[in-house]
């Protein structure tokens, strides 16, 4: 339903328009790019790899590191090459998909993080029943609806911006196509669309956060009844997941819970949540995890006891 459309293409000014600042923003960020992709490989085929993280705790990491992976590559790639040119645009149905993987990816981490947080519930309030109620075939389905729930998401994001007509203006003020900047170059009232937004983006971001705060604060009171080793372990557990829920939701919930109005700060906020976090999750799921380092060393001695009897 694309209405009254006469922009073909838009103009990204990226982060910085000074040549200096770009050579910058390119080595920076083609760093963290490939620091994200190298991480977040390395849990997924040491999960993959292992038989001793087999539990669900590590079936759900196995996919919020793929959706950390395709999440930071819906917008690092273009990001990072933009740097290199002095003026770039973006075509209407790149921008479009643009939209779609990242708010896909975005969706899919906050519904794994949802899913992880109820893992933990479940292990430390009910360990009796935790196998019978976090069983494989359980787990899987929760992630399916993960998807699909994601995917819905997204599509209603596209259904907003193609409902927006451009006329004039196609200069967006962001490194990336998304719709609070997008709905600065529509030509007509953004009101509802904008009310729309909030209650979708802004619902989940906040819904979400909230929610997952009151399951930790639950598991935490819940602790007084265990061990002094059993406290320990799970505290650790769920301190790394209270940082990483902080760390994405706090931006997110930032940009998409106001109206469309946009900020100098916009831009660097919008790099915190959609490169920092990607890059930060496996260091903080594998420094504070002895399983998962364990099992990464492992794998290391593997590959060098294979690659030295060749």
């Amino acid at each position: 339903m694309q209405l009254n459309n006469n922009v073909t293409e838009f103009i990204l000014l990226g982060l910085t328009q000074d040549p200096l600042r770009k050579k910058i923003v390119f080595v920076t960020f083609l760093f963290f790019y490939l620091g994200t992709l190298l991480g977040n490989f390395l849990i997924i085929t040491t999960i993959k790899t292992s038989q001793s993280l087999g539990s669900p705790m590590y079936f759900f990491l196995f996919h919020l590191s793929l959706s950390d992976t395709c999440f930071s590559t819906s917008i690092a790639p273009r990001m990072i090459v933009d740097a290199l040119f002095k003026n770039t645009t973006i075509s209407f149905s790149e921008c479009i998909v643009q939209v779609f993987s990242f708010h896909f990816f975005g969706c899919l981490e906050i519904f794994i993080l949802m899913l992880m947080a109820l893992d933990r519930y479940v292990a430390i309030c009910k360990p009796l029943h935790y196998m019978t109620i976090m069983s494989r075939r359980v787990c899987g389905m929760l992630v399916a609806v993960a998807w699909v729930g994601s995917c819905v998401h997204s599509l209603a994001q596209i259904f907003l911006a193609l409902s927006l007509p451009f006329c004039g203006p196609n200069v967006i003020d962001h490194y990336l196509c998304d719709l609070q900047p997008l709905l600065q170059l529509a030509c007509t009232d953004t009101y509802v669309i904008n009310l729309l937004l909030v209650s979708n983006s802004g619902a989940i971001c906040t819904v979400s956060f909230v929610m997952l705060m009151l399951s930790y604060i639950i598991i935490l009171h819940s602790l007084r009844n265990h061990t002094a080793e059993g406290r320990r372990k799970a505290l650790s557990t769920c301190i790394s997941h209270v940082i990483v829920v902080i760390l994405f939701f706090g931006p997110c919930i930032f940009i998409y819970t106001r109206p469309a109005t946009t900020f100098s700060m916009d831009k660097m906020i919008a790099v915190f949540y959609t490169l920092g976090t990607p890059l930060l999750n496996p260091l903080i799921y594998t420094l504070r995890n002895a399983e998962v380092k364990n099992a990464m060393r492992k794998l290391w001695s593997k590959y060098l006891i294979s690659d030295g009897t060749r």
